[in-house]
């Protein structure tokens, strides 16, 4: 009986002994299986991580070769820089593809005037040329006519009222502009007025886009610190001491090109002078007297190249990814 109760208890042990070799085994293969989907996966993402790179690459050396041909073909010399930036009051920002045209409208007029319509003539068609070249042609989802205004309006309204006659002025401008464009003469036109018609568009953006003034250091002319607290509330004499600051920012060099609105907003609010205003009416205040309003007057037109098919790619590649 005892032999019998000894064999028994051998063979019970023997059968978990097996039962934790054999899991041993399958931990073991879940172990390998793992680490070589983890070994794949880090292959897909690399892969996926050098298909991004090369797309992001294709796009940025889109946009740089045709900005420098932008550049080349309006200010390569020094008679085509006083050209473009003097007589034309012309800007190219090759950031963001825009050519900007400067307070080319009589204040309050949607009429193209004759002045802006001889300067369009000779621009229109040597920009056309451009972006129809082979390497551009297909690249190019639209060409935006951007309408700008500054943020006054000629009547005293209320500042919604303004935005939205801006926003109605700004369009009529852009609209015209197309129109105009869309019939001249020229071959460049003519022969790609069917694939001009697909891409120009006409968007009037009223105020929504100032441009700040960060040179400047005295009180705007068409603002003065009256009209800033009858628009704000602000006290006249803390307008005064705002404005102050504001340029005190600039010459401690925190006013350079590249500073926002926001950003002067942010500085000066930690100013004694701030400390007590509402967010909205100090942000509105720093608005009125830092905008440049012969620069926020203007007519841009913006290149829009096909990100979204970059984007569609990459969101494709993602979703490759994870499967």
């Amino acid at each position: 009986m005892f032999g019998l109760r000894t064999q028994e208890t051998e063979e019970h042990w023997v059968s978990i002994s097996d039962v934790m070799a054999g899991l041993m085994v399958i931990f073991l293969f879940i172990a390998i299986s793992y680490m070589v989907n983890a070994n794949r996966k880090t292959e897909r993402l690399t892969g996926l991580r050098v298909k991004i790179e090369n797309l992001l690459g294709a796009y940025k050396n889109l946009q740089a070769e045709l900005s420098e041909d932008l550049q080349e073909e309006f200010e390569e010399s020094p008679t085509k820089r006083r050209l473009f930036r003097i007589k034309w009051r012309g800007y190219l920002d090759k950031e963001s593809l825009s050519i900007r045209f400067g307070k080319p409208f009589t204040q309050g007029e949607a009429t193209v005037p004759d002045a802006f319509k001889n300067v369009l003539r000779d621009f229109f068609p040597r920009y056309v040329a451009i972006l129809t070249k082979h390497e551009y042609r297909d690249n190019i989802a639209e060409i935006r006519i951007e309408g700008h205004t500054s943020s006054e309006w000629l009547l005293q309204v209320a500042r919604d009222e303004a935005y939205i006659n801006n926003m109605e002025l700004s369009q009529n401008r852009a609209r015209n502009v197309l129109r105009y464009v869309l019939h001249i003469g020229h071959p460049e036109v003519v022969q790609n007025r069917e694939w001009l018609k697909k891409k120009l568009t006409a968007n009037g953006l009223s105020s929504s886009q100032l441009i700040p003034d960060l040179v400047g250091n005295r009180p705007p002319q068409m603002n003065s610190y009256d009209s800033v607290t009858k628009e704000t509330g602000i006290p006249a004499d803390v307008v005064r001491q705002l404005h102050s600051q504001v340029l005190r920012e600039i010459a401690e060099g925190r006013g350079n090109g590249s500073i926002t609105i926001l950003g002067l907003i942010e500085s000066v609010g930690t100013a004694h002078i701030a400390a007590k205003l509402e967010p909205e009416a100090l942000e509105r205040a720093v608005s009125l007297l830092t905008e440049n309003r012969e620069s926020s007057r203007r007519v841009e037109f913006r290149v829009v190249t096909k990100s979204e098919k970059l984007i569609d790619e990459i969101e494709q590649l993602i979703e490759e990814f994870d499967r």
